[in-house]
């Protein structure tokens, strides 16, 4: 009985988790001639590893240790936790000690003059005190519960936060990754294209020489080598670039990671299958959704934290020590002095201060709740952008890929007519300008980067990396 007395009601609103209802269905990529297609099934929390590159794998285990947005946002969640632990002490009782020792002197024209000295008393003396005083704010309105509860919501927004850096990060790393493969596979093209420019220029001249070919066919293939060389610097400058960008995202100094990723390799490979998730699942699994509802949550508590304090305070005190002129007798039985008592605390008058924080806090609670429905749009329009661009892109690579087939023909051809002198030297250019274009365009691989993004897997990682109390640990950023 004394704990429901001391417990009291909780005033306010009571926060419930919005209803969310499902985003449109999306029909399923039925064409088997692409690459890569979508399908209904659980989201891989670890997908970067469905690429099977093992250096791309190895780099996000490093991240999860050393990327320094990761490690700002954990600490902000050990901040919340802190601040959790000083919104419940405003419900437990306080204890504080207390000693002095003074030495005073009276004036007798001040108030003691209206007093009767006893006989012999000194103006000056010392005095010594020693006591505790307590105190106990009883919560009967459920202010404390409330800023408890919306610092609750608090940690776990700090935590969903924690999951959006996460899962941010590792996307970067694999965007940044699949960017510089790209970009070297691209520069691997470019260095052949340009030896078979240096070819045709050996063929023309060989044919200048022989009188069968003319000027023009001569400055033409020189043209084409010199253009060919030309793309050359401008890729050697985006794979430092990109080389600069992964190793900023894991903590490093610029070029610290060049040796290890300068060694071109082959770009990796998207799986047959990607899975992205089952309807109604979406929302609750990205960070940003589960952080905003989180806000709301905090708004709402805050709200009712506003509404408690219009209704009376009761604390109780107490107060217990020993008091005494002469230090040998302080702790005898006759120097003790007590106070023990509640204390109420009734607004009566704060001069608009209490309505203005409840509109304040309605107000914010209602923001909080628009932020949230906004969110939700916005996951919605990323995944479906996501999921329409990576289909797209994978029905465009498969006609990509014919057309590479197609244009290393009709180059083969235009080599051997015009060896035959059958063509000019400009059919050659066209159908070598036309085969590094398709096979640039081969190289773009980040579709599927920028799905897996969207669909808010992977930030699992930030779970395994740090612990409950929002320390890291010791291990690898595979969950």
């Amino acid at each position: 009985m004394l704990g429901i007395g001391l417990t009291g009601c909780t005033v306010g609103p009571d926060f419930q988790s919005p209803e969310i209802r499902e985003a449109p269905r999306r029909s399923a990529l039925d064409n088997k001639n692409v690459p890569s297609r979508t399908v209904e099934s659980a989201v891989d929390i670890a997908w970067w590893q469905s690429f099977r590159d093992i250096q791309l794998s190895s780099l996000v285990d490093r991240l999860v240790a050393q990327n320094l947005d990761l490690e700002t946002a954990a600490e902000r969640v050990i901040q919340s936790m802190a601040q959790r632990r000083v919104a419940a002490s405003q419900g437990l009782p306080q204890i504080d000690g207390q000693s002095s020792s003074t030495y005073n002197r009276q004036s007798p024209n001040g108030t003691l003059s209206l007093l009767v000295p006893r006989p012999g008393a000194p103006l000056e003396y010392p005095l010594f005190r020693d006591g505790l005083t307590s105190s106990w704010q009883l919560d009967l309105f459920g202010r404390v519960r409330r800023a408890v509860e919306a610092a609750d919501a608090a940690t776990l927004a700090a935590v969903e936060n924690r999951h959006g850096v996460a899962l941010a990060a590792v996307a970067e790393l694999a965007q940044g990754y699949m960017q510089l493969r790209g970009t070297q596979n691209r520069l691997g093209i470019a260095k052949r294209n340009l030896r078979l420019a240096e070819e045709n220029v050996e063929l023309v001249n060989k044919r200048f020489g022989d009188g069968v070919a003319t000027t023009l066919d001569l400055a033409q293939a020189r043209a084409q080598q010199a253009t060919i060389a030309a793309t050359l610097p401008p890729l050697r400058a985006q794979e430092a670039e990109f080389i600069n960008v992964i190793g900023l995202l894991l903590g490093y100094a610029p070029r610290a990671l060049e040796a290890e990723l300068r060694r071109s390799q082959i770009l990796p490979r998207v799986p047959r299958k990607v899975p992205v998730g089952l309807p109604g699942t979406l929302v609750r699994r990205r960070p940003d959704v589960r952080e905003a509802e989180a806000r709301l949550h905090e708004a709402t508590a805050q709200t009712g934290v506003a509404v408690a304090s219009f209704y009376p305070d009761v604390t109780l005190n107490g107060a217990v020590g020993v008091e005494s002129l002469h230090l040998t007798n302080l702790f005898s039985p006759t120097s003790t002095a007590f106070a023990l008592g509640p204390s109420v605390s009734i607004p009566i008058f704060e001069g608009g201060r209490l309505r203005g924080t409840l509109a304040l806090r309605e107000s914010r609670e209602r923001e909080a709740a628009i932020v949230f429905q906004k969110t939700i749009l916005r996951a919605w329009k990323e995944v479906d952008d996501a999921i329409t661009a990576y289909r797209e892109a994978q029905l465009r690579r498969g006609h990509v890929a014919r057309s590479v087939t197609e244009n290393q023909a009709a180059l083969q051809a235009a080599r051997q007519r015009y060896s035959e002198g059958a063509i000019d030297f400009l059919n050659v250019i066209t159908a070598q300008a036309q085969l590094l274009q398709s096979e640039n365009d081969l190289a773009d691989s980040d579709y599927l980067v920028n799905l897996y993004r969207a669909l808010g897997g992977g930030w699992q990682v930030a779970d395994v990396a740090y612990g409950t109390d929002g320390t890291q640990r010791q291990t690898t950023g595979t969950p």
